[in-house]
């Protein structure tokens, strides 16, 4: 594979509001928006 030719791949969660779900997973989206986990650790939301 060449280098620097893929998007960063990180922790990133999901969050469903209607249904009140989200879970955190690994992706090469991200957003504007955070969120603190239950690790208490901030990550990117995607809603």
């Amino acid at each position: 594979m060449r280098p620097d030719i893929h998007p960063a791949y990180r922790p990133v969660v999901f969050r469903d509001k209607s249904a009140d779900y989200a879970f955190l997973t690994r992706s090469t989206l991200g957003g504007d928006k955070t969120v603190e986990w239950t690790d208490g650790k901030t990550y990117p939301v995607v809603d």
